[in-house]
Parts: C-alpha cells; sequence; structure tokens
C-alpha cells in the first residue's frame, strides 16, 4: 500500500492516513493529518498524530503531536494539543482517527 488515504469528518476535518510501508519503527501503522476545511482553520492543516499497534497485540493507539526536550538528561514531552477544560476532550480526536484508519483498512 503506497498509497494515502483520506477520510472527510463530520466536524468539517479531512483526516489523511499516510501508511508506514517500512515497518519502522516497529509496531507504527500509519502517520495522520488533520487537515482543516471550514472555519478559522481552514486551509490548515495538524501533523504530527500517529498509530501504533499495541504492544499487547490488543487494539489501537494514536499519538498525539509532542515536542520533545531534556531536563537534566532526561527526555521530557510537552502535549501540542491539550484540552482547555475536559480531560476527555482528546478521546474524540483519537476516536475520529481510530474510525478513519479503519475505514482506510476496510477499502484496502
Amino acid at each position: 500500500m503506497n498509497t494515502n488515504a483520506s477520510v472527510v469528518a463530520p466536524q468539517n476535518t479531512v483526516v489523511k492516513i499516510i501508511p508506514n510501508d517500512k515497518g519502522n519503527p516497529p509496531g507504527k501503522l500509519a502517520d495522520v493529518e488533520l487537515h482543516f476545511v471550514d472555519g478559522v482553520l481552514a486551509g490548515l492543516k495538524l501533523i504530527g498524530f500517529a498509530i501504533w499497534e499495541r504492544r499487547t497485540g490488543a487494539g489501537r493507539n494514536v499519538t498525539f503531536p509532542a515536542r520533545q526536550y531534556s531536563v537534566n538528561g532526561e527526555r521530557r514531552s510537552f502535549a501540542l494539543l491539550r484540552p482547555v477544560a475536559d480531560t476527555t476532550a482528546q478521546d474524540v480526536v483519537r476516536d475520529l482517527i481510530l474510525a478513519a484508519y479503519a475505514e482506510y483498512e476496510q477499502a484496502a
């Protein structure tokens, strides 16, 4: 599978799936971009999402965009997309990405 797939989400967002054909790093299934088609973010995209196979083998995990930095030699990560108040707000985005990947797999 060398082609990218795009799925239009009901929230005026296009979820673009970029498959990881190389298999490196192990367990990484695809990179994901969110393309905004309406509103103040129209014409912009948010990159840095990835879909991973869970280490236990049951299900999939979505990682969100983050910036790595180090403090006293310790690597840390700063989340670039964070909830304003409701800590479950990211679940909607995670579910949207997983649904788009499932649709991509069915079409392949």
